[in-house]
């Protein structure tokens, strides 16, 4: 079974115990979901103008079509878009330092 990374980060995957078992490189392609911002309004705070903003999110980029023994590690936000493909997983569980930084996940996961 082949695991590819479509995020721009290296995912660890850890045991119980915090040891890493598996590391997965990203692979180069990104899957991504399409962003636009709209201005919706703006707020004064003195002598400054703040604009408010709204994100819409759009399609899916770069994920590939399924391919037999391939499952792709996506971000949530893509995973979400595409609940329908039994071969898109996210990073799961995270394990996280003393300082709260992700260092690694427990396992895959489903949106």
């Amino acid at each position: 079974m082949a695991l590819i990374n479509l995020t721009p980060h290296a995912i660890h995957f850890v045991d119980e115990n915090g040891n890493t078992v598996l590391t997965v490189e990203p692979s180069g392609k990104l899957a991504r979901v399409t962003t636009k911002i709209v201005q919706t309004g703006q707020r004064r705070f003195g002598d400054v103008v703040l604009p408010i903003t709204e994100t819409e999110f759009g399609e899916v980029e770069g994920l590939p079509d399924p391919e037999e023994g391939t499952i792709y590690l996506v971000s949530s936000l893509v995973a979400q878009r595409c609940k329908d493909r039994g071969d898109v997983f996210i990073p799961n569980e995270s394990v996280r330092d003393s300082e709260g930084r992700i260092i690694g996940c427990r396992s895959l996961g489903r949106i």
